[in-house]
């Protein structure tokens, strides 16, 4: 398995391939990642189609266990973003 592409690599085959410089490209990473994650603060859906889509969920409080001691614990309300891939995402992976 091939190491994960981090941030510095994305920008710079950004700037590959719309032929920008990197510093430009890592404007429009920024621009790009900063506008999705505001976007999710509002609570609203992140839609790119045949990419996928962001949104967030709300998980209920629960009661859990703790491990090692097996005694209960009160797990909190969350809110948690979700990536549900498109088709063509999919079908781009599947090959």
């Amino acid at each position: 398995m091939e190491k994960p592409l981090n941030k510095q690599e994305l920008v710079a085959a950004v700037a590959e391939k719309v032929d920008l410089s990197k510093a430009k490209s890592a404007e429009v990473v920024d621009a790009v990642l900063s506008t999705i994650e505001e976007t999710l603060a509002k609570k609203q859906e992140v839609r790119l189609v045949g990419f996928g889509s962001f949104v967030t969920a709300t998980r209920k409080a629960a009661k859990g266990r703790n491990p090692r001691t097996g005694e209960e614990i009160d797990i909190p309300a969350s809110i948690s973003v979700r990536f549900k891939p498109g088709k063509l995402l999919k079908e781009a992976v599947s090959k």
